[in-house]
């Protein structure tokens, strides 16, 4: 799992049908101390989340399985909203 800031939604008219119904955002992903790293990357949201909130967000199968789309192209999931985070 890793952190990310939603910076920006997608909206895509024409994509894989097996994306339909999906909602798509950028997430910037952050270090532990919330610095930026790597480039933004795009998501698809299961839980709701909004710009400018921090999330969870998993990769690969684990990003298919949370969005219960296994035979879709989704390789990044949003599945968590961060409220705090201590160290």
């Amino acid at each position: 799992m890793y952190i990310g800031k939603v910076i920006g939604t997608v909206v895509a008219t024409k994509k894989d049908n097996r994306l339909i119904g999906s909602k798509l955002m950028i997430i910037q992903p952050l270090n532990i101390e919330l610095l930026p790293i790597e480039e933004p990357i795009i998501a698809v949201d299961t839980v709701g989340a909004g710009i400018g909130e921090l999330v969870i967000i998993v990769k690969g199968t684990a990003a298919r399985i949370a969005a219960q789309k296994m035979e879709s192209p989704i390789d990044i999931s949003i599945v968590g909203l961060v409220d705090e985070i201590n160290i």
